[in-house]
């Protein structure tokens, strides 16, 4: 056997830190999906209170679950609502590079 003994083992340590990057990736990609999926649900809402006549901005936050709070931007301008999420991400500055943004349009209800 001699020299081949460790080969195995030497292979697999030097594939772990691969592995958990790979990994690491792909749950950061899976959170900027969620990430979008509620920004466009957060969007709608807004838009459909300013339909109604309501405030947009509070319904479109109060679509949002807890962990949104600070990492939302929501704009309303005429019947346009657009929400701007940063996902949940270890490292601030890649969250930001992810932000996701959805824009819902809506007429405002006529006086």
């Amino acid at each position: 056997m001699g020299r081949e003994d460790g080969q195995a083992t030497v292979e697999m340590l030097a594939a772990i830190p691969i592995l958990l990057l790979a990994g690491t990736v792909a749950l950061q990609l899976l959170l900027a999906g969620y990430a979008l999926t509620l920004a466009d649900g957060a969007a709608e809402v807004g838009a459909l209170a300013l339909a109604a006549g309501r405030p947009a901005r509070g319904a479109a936050l109060d679509a949002l679950p807890g962990w949104a709070a600070d990492r939302t931007e929501v704009r309303v301008r005429g019947g346009e609502v657009t929400v701007r999420l940063r996902p949940p991400s270890p490292l601030p500055a890649i969250a930001d590079r992810l932000a996701v943004t959805s824009t819902a349009y809506a007429r405002p209800p006529s006086r």
